[in-house]
């Protein structure tokens, strides 16, 4: 009498969780434990405070094999001190075979994980420090499919 259409070309928002500046890195960190496969960080700014952070998590997987990606604006955009710290982490980051693009004007904040787990919203992740920030994080390989569409990452992995 009645039957169910599943439609794998759309995502449930119900499979997703809203973070702040304070739960992010609690929730990101744990996935990043948990990738498998590859990740893809897409961050304007890269600080050396919170590089000091995630430097070692992601020396970590690059050792298990992890494909790794940052996405950043190029440190010539920056001023300053701000450009000084970008070109540290950047040589910190391509040491570790991290595949390193810069994106003129870039502003996303997005990071995908496994090709299945989708972090967007306003927190640069690679510099944030004191801000009031959002980010979503949705489980869909869809969604995750989609964004790497949209910013042409797809190309990369």
């Amino acid at each position: 009498m009645f039957s169910l259409i599943h439609n794998r070309n759309k995502f449930d928002l119900a499979n997703s969780r809203l973070y702040d500046q304070n739960t992010f890195y609690n929730g990101f960190i744990k996935d990043l434990n948990n990738c498998h496969e590859n990740l893809i960080i897409e961050s304007p700014f890269i600080t050396s405070k919170r590089m000091r952070i995630l430097l070692p998590i992601l020396a970590k997987l690059r050792r298990r094999g992890i494909e790794i990606i940052v996405n950043t604006r190029d440190p010539a955009e920056h001023n300053g001190d701000y450009q000084d710290q970008a070109l540290e982490a950047i040589h910190e980051l391509q040491a570790l075979d991290i595949t390193v693009l810069y994106t003129a004007g870039h502003h996303r904040k997005l990071a995908i994980i496994d090709k299945r787990i989708v972090w967007e919203g306003s927190l640069n992740i690679l510099s944030f420090n004191d801000s009031c920030e959002i980010m979503r994080r949705i489980v869909s390989i869809v969604a995750a499919k989609q964004l790497l569409s949209f910013t042409k990452l797809n190309k990369y992995l």
